[in-house]
């Protein structure tokens, strides 16, 4: 039998669910994650808000990899929409409506063709999870906008990397009955934060990129 924390009994008591508290606590772990990969490792995705909230849609899923189809299929799409519109030469947000709504449909599409192929775990995906991944579009056609294509896939790119390495450690049976049985140890993740935060030496991706550099110093 799982052991739990008498803080964690004291919320199950008063009606809140087991798995919106484990949630929750996992919450502080995942963005301490994603703070990580952006100061040391190098990798920036978009923001720390996006990665987090898609390895929760993740976890939502039947199926991690229903997930990342629905990732893909709303990114590729956005990218389509972003050259469909291009002449027509509206405003922002009347594109970005157009360009959600055509997401919508495909993603509708998307799990129809999964029931008709017996795929009943993509077909069965909740709105949750599909609303969250739709929100990508907006940050990724914003991107385009202002980096360009090459940059917003890259970033979208990263974002999966990110979201799938939150998705694992979310996921891991022994961190989730370690911190239901010891709520207390997330509060970890505020000191490893102030570390994060007075980081100031080279990212791992900046000792990749300029490792011929480093060779002449050498």
């Amino acid at each position: 039998m799982q052991e739990i924390s008498p803080a964690i009994g004291y919320f199950i008591e008063r009606g809140v669910p087991l798995e919106t508290v484990a949630l929750l606590l996992m919450l502080p772990i995942v963005v301490t994650l994603i703070a990580f990969f952006r100061q040391v490792v190098g990798i920036k995705a978009f923001g720390i808000y996006t990665p987090a909230i898609v390895t929760f849609a993740f976890l939502a899923v039947p199926q991690l990899r229903y997930g990342v189809v629905v990732f893909v299929a709303v990114v590729f799409v956005g990218m389509l929409m972003r050259y469909a519109l291009r002449k027509l030469r509206i405003l922002y947000l009347p594109r970005v409506a157009i360009t959600l709504s055509i997401v919508a449909f495909a993603i509708l599409s998307l799990l129809a063709l999964g029931g008709s192929m017996q795929r009943t775990g993509l077909a069965a995906v909740s709105i949750f999870p599909i609303l969250i991944m739709i929100t990508i579009v907006e940050k990724f056609v914003v991107t385009q906008i202002e980096k360009g294509d090459r940059a917003a896939i890259i970033l979208a790119l990263e974002t999966l990397v990110i979201s799938l390495a939150g998705y694992a450690l979310a996921s891991w049976s022994f961190l989730g009955n370690l911190v239901l049985s010891h709520p207390w140890i997330v509060l970890v993740t505020i000191p490893v934060n102030i570390f994060l935060g007075k980081w100031d030496g080279l990212r791992i991706t900046e000792y990749i990129r300029f490792r011929e550099v480093f060779k002449n110093i050498r």
